[in-house]
């Protein structure tokens, strides 16, 4: 076909290098989520003089109330945290916690083989208002009815349904209406029309139960006097031991679930220090391992004994050496990751370098078809078959939001859980309950994610901050289940090893392993199958395929879900990215603002 020449100036040029998402800079702050009124929450907070932290809440509660489908907030929160009078990281723990009452023997003798998936017998306290709280308390500037405001507005006001609200697969409203119109009437209540019907795209949705749990956290923050901390830790009290914990077991009781009242009274949030591992002048922090992050700590460290660059982005020998340092490291969190106030994680072990290229060495030429855990206790390569306890398609219910600002707050939060398909919403509060016990074994006895009374599940939730010579570089996170953590090393390493501008990162093809066992109910997994966007090439899908990995294609823009926000630390300017993937896969509009 002949080519006719154009003297438009925006025809001129090639744009197939040219990201889908532009570019987004600012010199005050920068806000990353999963729903534009999310990041639109956050930048409204920083031009009322809020940090970074409290731009972060306020999109987070946001994002609870518009994407229901993935987050809400009787879910749970996982935050990282650097700011500018003590820039070492720190992490607030919003984890769901057990009740007392939950111990294999009573799931068994109630006749379950598993925790459910869904439903009272999976939930817990939920962690994510008292991780917000906390953070509030410790690096905010404005009051809970300051951060709560926008959410409260779209709550009682209204806000849009949107395409993935109504219909991701399996997760959105179209797929669960016809549970919510025979059993789950609280959820009928808010998300389905008078007649029963799906909303349209664009029908204005309305929460007024969660507005007014909202306004009345704030009430009690306000009744509180004194300083700013007292009102907060009013707010923490009205949740955990007022009338929403009330509303919370009242629900739970009448249907047979094992939460009570001295569940939450004894809650509290826990503040640890994250794990860390320097990769290419860069110290990656993640949470410790009551999540999955610490599997990508371990990945780089794998990795750090091979010259990636040299492999070629996304090449098939690139992607055969990520997939396979990755089943290690994935390997390693079936063995050995769980709650360390319940079980000892040998972590300084796992994440050093000298454990990293013992287990380097197993990579080679072919696929490995084994879940292959090293023997972290005594430094070795691999642990004896007979030792080892041991994915599903990437697991529900997550979204993600960064901000930074012109100070040097930098926060990464990973809210998730409570989402629709978790349970029936509590009517009286506007929310579900999480079903994050799912996520816990059983049996064997010693698995170290085996349920206990009081103990935090093991999660994929999994945020990610990264500093550069002491200061607050990058923060970054995704949806996604046990996918999150590749996807996030993928979108690292496009940015630290070949120099990709944070948006072209996000973009990249990408790619995601099967080969361990699932976090999330059923804990199923498929042995070296690799979901791949086709968009990485013909002659990369043929190398993978050549070198043993089973193939299983994907389409573009259904691999990611990437956030993040980088500081220029010469200049000061922050910059915003934000996946397509969330519009393209139909799952959330994903959008990312600064100024």
């Amino acid at each position: 076909m002949n080519k006719i020449p154009s003297n438009r100036s925006f025809r001129l040029k090639e744009t197939a290098s040219i990201t889908t998402h532009p570019r987004v800079f600012g010199h005050r702050g920068a806000v990353a989520s999963e729903h534009y009124l999310a990041s639109m929450a956050g930048i409204d907070m920083l031009k009322q003089g809020g940090t970074a932290i409290d731009a972060a809440i306020a999109a987070t509660l946001v994002e609870g109330v518009v994407n229901p489908h993935m987050h809400t907030i009787g879910g749970e929160l996982p935050i990282l945290v650097s700011s500018p009078d003590h820039p070492q990281v720190v992490c607030i723990n919003g984890n769901m916690v057990a009740p007392e009452a939950a111990t294999p023997e009573a799931y068994l003798d109630l006749g379950f083989e598993k925790i459910p998936p869904a439903g009272v017998f999976a939930a817990g306290v939920p962690g994510a208002m008292g991780a917000i709280l906390e953070a509030l308390k410790r690096y905010g500037r404005l009051s809970f009815a300051d951060v709560c405001a926008p959410a409260m507005d779209l709550a009682r006001n209204g806000f849009a349904m949107h395409a993935g609200l109504q219909r991701q697969y399996n997760f959105g409203v179209s797929d669960l209406a016809d549970l919510f119109r025979s059993e789950w009437h609280g959820s009928a209540a808010l998300y389905l029309l008078e007649d029963g019907s799906v909303p349209d795209e664009g029908t204005t949705l309305r929460n007024p139960a969660i507005a007014d749990m909202f306004e009345y956290l704030s009430r009690e923050e306000k009744a509180a006097g004194g300083n700013r901390e007292a009102g907060v830790r009013a707010a923490f009290n009205a949740f955990y031991r007022g009338d929403v914990a009330r509303e919370m077991v009242a629900f739970v009781t009448a249907r047979g679930g094992l939460l009570r009242r001295s569940d939450f009274d004894q809650f509290e949030v826990r503040i640890e220090e994250p794990v860390t591992v320097r990769f290419g002048g860069v110290d990656v922090y993640k949470c410790g391992p009551w999540n999955q992050g610490p599997a990508l700590l371990q990945t780089l460290s794998i990795l750090k004994n091979f010259d990636l660059k040299a492999l070629g982005h996304n090449s098939a020998d690139y992607i055969h050496v990520v997939v396979e340092a990755i089943k290690l490291a994935f390997a390693d969190r079936e063995q050995y990751y769980g709650d360390p106030a319940f079980v000892d994680v040998p972590m300084d072990m796992l994440l050093s370098d000298a454990y990293g290229a013992l287990r380097a060495a197993l990579i080679g030429p072919r696929a490995d078809h084994e879940v292959r855990p090293g023997d972290a206790w005594e430094g070795a390569a691999l642990l004896p078959v007979e030792d080892r306890i041991g994915g599903s398609l990437w697991g529900p219910g997550t979204v993600h939001v960064d901000a930074m600002d012109q100070e040097g707050y930098t926060a990464a939060f990973t809210p998730s859980g409570a989402y629709l398909k978790a349970h029936e919403v509590v009517p009286a509060l506007g929310f579900p309950l999480g079903a994050r016990l799912s996520n816990c074994r059983l049996t064997p006895s010693h698995h170290p994610n085996v349920i206990a009374p009081f103990k935090r599940p093991r999660t994929t939730i999994s945020p990610s901050l990264a500093m550069k010579d002491g200061k607050p570089w990058m923060a970054f996170g995704s949806m996604g289940g046990d996918q999150q953590d590749q996807w996030q090393i993928q979108f690292f390493l496009n940015r630290v090893v070949f120099d990709m501008p944070l948006q072209a990162a996000i973009e990249a093809p990408k790619f995601s392993s099967d080969h361990f066992p699932a976090l999330f109910h059923p804990h199923d997994f498929f042995l070296n199958r690799l979901r791949i966007e086709e968009s990485v090439g013909e002659a990369t899908l043929e190398g993978l395929e050549e070198r043993g990995h089973d193939l299983d294609v994907a389409p573009p823009w259904t691999e990611g879900f990437l956030c993040a926000a980088e500081r220029n630390l010469e200049t000061g300017i922050m910059e915003a990215g934000s996946d397509p993937r969330g519009t393209k896969a139909e799952v959330f509009p994903a959008y990312a603002l600064a100024i």
